[in-house]
């Protein structure tokens, strides 16, 4: 089982999605962040089951989708890098 590892990147983007739906309603906030969070821990038992980021050539960053957003990850070994949380609308930057 691969044991997963949170950027500061992540965790910031993570909040705010849960600081900008929480503005509506904070009920409804906390159920989509840990909706998020389940979709993450997935990974945990099926690492590979992300798509490879087509911005991307290598094979090793990947993503899975949740209703309009991209968690992007890298993947180490048994290590599961979340890197990312942002919104489908929005373009994602990679360093090489």
């Amino acid at each position: 089982m691969a044991q997963i590892n949170w950027t500061k990147q992540a965790l910031a983007d993570l909040e705010a999605i849960g600081d900008y739906i929480a503005r509506d309603s904070p009920a409804i906030a906390q159920i989509f962040v840990d909706r998020i969070v389940n979709s993450i821990v997935r990974l945990e038992s099926l690492p590979l089951s992300g798509r490879i980021v087509p911005e991307s050539e290598r094979e090793s960053i990947r993503e899975v989708i949740f209703r309009n957003y991209r968690i992007v990850y890298s993947l180490e070994d048994e290590t599961i890098y979340i890197l990312t949380i942002f919104h489908a609308s929005k373009s994602l930057i990679l360093l090489q």
